[in-house]
């Protein structure tokens, strides 16, 4: 281990708390060096100054990466790039698994080279929880749980074998088993610590990067985190930093109280309405003030969850007496405690900053008094709908054309009724805006005590009196931690919840992420047959088209409470201010208001809540609580046998007929389109995460190869497989490709002019030699953090994406697998400038010069020969970013240096 440095004379000495010294990296004594006005930067900055400090060697990380940060300004060009090392890497699996068969394809390479493999070995320690794989196939029964959990470890068997053999393979490498939790929720209640420490007695803060846009959620207990492509967060564990443009830091100032009946989820709707109108993509977001200070962590860990909904890099709250009650609430010890407090103490960052104390870029202010009961959709999180406004807005929203995000019907829809009878005999009646989906659901709520249990008081005053749950409507409760049943139960309030069919399905992320489950065939065929828009409405964080299921049309995000009371009600086009949701036992109308529980109520509910002593419990020894886990055998070895009949784990193309040679950046000549593509295309509907369609060419593909429909999964369990997910991508059928129209379905025109699949079409134009383009509007690849939106397009044949906007996880993908981002100038798109699909496009001004955000022509020759050049910028943004791109991708270059080293 090298010996610590003490650059500026920054290495000091502090208390731990329990007599005894430790060291740290300390600001106070650089900024007392005059490096820099230390003390006035946001508390976010400082964190990752502090990591640039404690890994300055010389080499990757430079003491004027240090000074240049010391002096960030709140406003000037940012050009400066900073080496972010990060202290650990957290995964779930869908993410998590395809990484694993990248790192296993770069041993088989390096092995091939006659190298030793194990210099493909993370350095800092990975956990992969997971999460993602539950699916409610069954729901609204006691034994819900067990059989959906049967039936996960029965289809994810040979995934789950993969794992395990990593667990092996690689030193660093853990899982945390199924059955557990949700990867934030657990990152939040038992991996984070805080306050870390090396083996040379330097501690420092707890910092991390995660393969889940949602990895912000760590930010509400003032923890330096957020989301990055699985491709990165590989670069990350092999040694590499995490670099990024120094921020611009909105400062939000928070004041007041909520309201009475307000929930912390109106509170991240609002929060993540105004910061989308601010303009913070790619930002740093710190919420400060008296509001911020007032709010427990549970609160703001809500609110930070949601910070890629609202499109910031992270929505951090610092550090305060609020995060090590946390701590000490959910089992970590005293001692560790009492470090946590002594530490960032002695480093100047307790306490959260008032106004006028910290130079913020720009200060938003929100007074949460203000704050009102609200739901989100139907397709954008953003798109906040006060609670009486909803009925106004889903009428409005079903007759809006479907190129403005409406669903194209007229006034007519609402009368349609269709009379069904469900697979357990019970007479149902849907229309449009019928509910048939209510899923408790998410880390965004279900690590929030507040919510989760004004969820069961409300329905316990529902039962009470005598409400039922709409026989259309599948219902399932999925927490994000098994400490949530334990408070449920404690409570007396599981029984109210079941009776709802509110039944717990398991401990995953199920419905968020799209593992809906099928709807009871009677009604799925309804719904089908009769073209209906009907809802789900989930107390989830996306609610992107399709992503929920993909013949339900509207999707609104809202609280627990609130999904329990439309599940009741049935229906969305409801104002529930002055509406019933029934008609109760003694035959009167029963209100929201009537059921509704009192700030009060949930107060004495609490009490029962945070127990350190049952998270103890509930996080330990993880394999003797998971015995179907314990059955699953694992292969060893250093370097993976891969299976070629597989069609869940293939060895990807990636590293094929890989050379130590770095290939050159040259002009994009002779390119087609693949795709025409309007606003907020998100990476759900790049690289869908749900069910597989029998008639897509995934769904071909897999009966080709002998799978049954019933055995198809998920596109999000497949990741696995290239073959799967390179057919899968643009395969949303939810996506509108405008070269058709805005035709909705994964379809192109091919090179001989004729509609086909967009995988079909890349394929012939690749056959021919031809490469390819996609054109799109603002908010390109919002969403998900998932690799596979830029790793499916590398595939395809794509070489560049043109965009008038990009949202940040995704431009920086497209970069690691050697896709080139460029966008329109303002106020230009494909549209303006009356661009169809049958140009032929080039790329002017590529060439070994390149530059970071280095202005570009894009030329396009129409059909009559006329030729356009149309100015674009190219988003590659550092120059660490043209490295990769010049190496064909981030993975590449890191395994050139790697073996070159060896």
């Amino acid at each position: 281990m090298s010996t610590p440095h003490s650059l500026f004379n920054t290495l000091q000495t502090f208390d731990l708390g329990n007599g005894k010294q430790g060291r740290l990296y300390s600001l106070p004594a650089l900024e007392a060096a005059g490096v820099g006005p230390i003390s006035r930067l946001p508390v976010s900055v400082r964190l990752v100054l502090e990591s640039v400090l404690r890994n300055c060697d010389g080499l990757k990380v430079q003491e004027s990466n240090v000074r240049e940060l010391a002096n960030w300004k709140p406003t000037e060009a940012r050009t400066a790039e900073i080496p972010f090392v990060v202290a650990r890497i957290v995964l779930q699996d869908f993410t998590g698994v395809p990484l694993l068969v990248d790192l296993a394809a770069m041993r088989t390479a390096v092995a091939k080279l006659g190298k030793n493999p194990k210099i493909i070995e993370p350095l800092v320690p990975v956990d992969l929880v997971v999460d993602h794989s539950v699916q409610v196939d069954f729901a609204g029964a006691a034994d819900s749980m067990a059989r959906n959990l049967e039936l996960e470890f029965s289809r994810n068997r040979e995934r789950y074998q993969f794992l395990k053999w990593g667990m092996q393979a690689f030193d660093t490498f853990k899982v945390v088993p199924p059955g557990i939790g949700i990867v934030h929720q657990v990152n939040l209640e038992y991996l984070a610590k805080g306050v870390l420490s090396s083996g040379d007695g330097v501690y420092y803060p707890d910092t991390l990067v995660g393969t889940d846009s949602h990895t912000t959620m760590i930010n509400g207990i003032g923890i330096v985190g957020w989301g990055v492509g699985g491709i990165e967060a590989e670069a990350g564990m092999l040694g590499q930093p995490v670099y990024f443009l120094t921020p611009d830091v909105v400062g939000v100032h928070l004041t007041g109280a909520l309201r009475e009946g307000v929930t912390a989820t109106d509170l991240a709707l609002t929060v993540t309405q105004l910061l989308r109108k601010t303009k913070v993509v790619g930002k740093f977001v710190e919420f400060f003030g008296p509001g911020a200070a007032a709010l427990p962590v549970v609160d703001r860990a809500t609110i930070a969850n949601m910070a890629p909904e609202y499109g910031a890099t992270m929505g951090f709250f610092p550090i305060d007496a609020e995060c090590v009650n946390y701590l000490r609430a959910t089992g970590r010890s005293e001692a560790h405690c009492a470090l946590y407090e002594n530490y960032y103490k002695a480093q100047g960052l307790w306490g959260i900053p008032e106004a006028g104390q910290i130079d913020y870029s720009q200060v938003v202010e929100l007074d949460l008094a203000t704050v009102k009961p609200s739901v989100a959709g139907p397709k954008r999180p953003q798109d906040r709908i006060e609670l009486p406004n909803l009925r106004r807005e889903f009428f409005n929203a079903v007759q809006r054309p479907v190129t403005e995000s409406g669903f194209g019907k007229t006034r007519q829809a609402f009368g349609q009724k269709v009379a069904v009878q469900t697979a357990a005999g019970k007479k149902a009646t849907l229309g449009t805006g019928s509910v048939v989906i209510a899923a408790i659901t998410s880390c965004t709520n279900t690590s929030n005590p507040s919510v989760m249990l004004a969820a069961g008081l409300l329905a316990k005053k529902a039962v009470e009196k005598g409400l039922k749950v709409n026989p259309a409507v599948k219902a399932s409760l999925a927490p994000g931690s098994r400490v949530v049943t334990d408070y449920l139960k404690k409570t007396g309030l599981t029984p109210y919840l079941n009776k709802l069919r509110f039944n717990t399905v398991g401990y995953g992320c199920t419905t968020c992420i799209g593992n809906s489950g099928p709807l009871d065939p009677a009604i799925e065929d309804a719904v089908v047959k009769n073209d209906l828009v009907t809802a789900s409405v989930l107390s989830g964080n996306r609610n992107f088209e399709a992503r929920v299921h993909q013949n339900v049309k509207s999707n609104f995000l809202m609280s627990p409470p609130l999904v329990v009371a439309f599940a009741l009600a049935g229906r969305v086009d409801i104002d529930l201010s002055c509406e019933p949701l029934g008609t109760g036992k003694d035959g009167q109308p029963v209100y929201l208001a009537d059921v509704w529980p009192t700030l009060q109520e949930v107060r004495d509910a609490m009490q029962s809540a945070l127990k350190p002593e049952v998270f103890r419990k509930l996080y330990k020894d993880f394999a003797a609580q998971n015995p179907k886990w314990n059955e699953i055998p694992s292969s060893v070895g250093n370097v993976y046998e891969w299976d070629v009949k597989s069609t869940y784990i293939q060895e990807p193309p990636f590293f094929t007929n890989f050379s130590l040679q770095p290939g050159t950046i040259a002009p994009i000549t002779g390119a087609r389109a693949l795709g025409i593509f309007g606003d907020s295309v998100t990476t759900d509907h790049i690289s869908p995460a749900g069910a597989i369609k029998k008639s897509s060419p995934a769904g071909r593909f897999l009966q080709e190869n002998g799978v049954e429909f019933a055995d198809f999964n998920s596109y999000g369990s497949r990741r696995g497989n290239d073959r799967i997910m390179t057919r899968g991508t643009f395969a949303n059928v939810r996506i509108k490709n405008l070269m058709l129209g805005g035709e909705e379905g994964g379809n192109t025109f091919g090179p001989d002019g004729a509609k086909t699949s967009i995988y079909d079409a890349s394929i012939a134009f690749q056959q021919q030699g031809v490469p390819l383009v996609v054109l799109a509007g603002h908010e390109y690849g919002t969403g998900s953090s998932r690799d596979w939106a830029a790793k499916g397009t590398n595939l395809l044949g794509v070489k560049a994406v043109v965009a008038q906007s990009f949202e940040r996880i995704h431009r920086s993908n497209l970069v690691g697998m050697g896709v080139l981002p460029l966008q329109f100038a303002e106020g230009t798109n494909a549209q303006t400038l009356k661009l169809d699909g049958t140009e032929t496009y080039d790329i002017v001004g590529l060439d070994a010069s390149l530059r970071p955000q280095q202005d570009l022509t894009l030329r396009a020759t129409r059909k009559d020969g006329t030729v356009e050049n149309i100015p674009v910028r190219c988003r590659i943004d550092t120059p660490i970013e043209i490295e990769y791109y010049q190496h064909g991708g981030i993975l590449p270059y890191v395994l050139r240096q790697l073996v070159a080293k060896a």
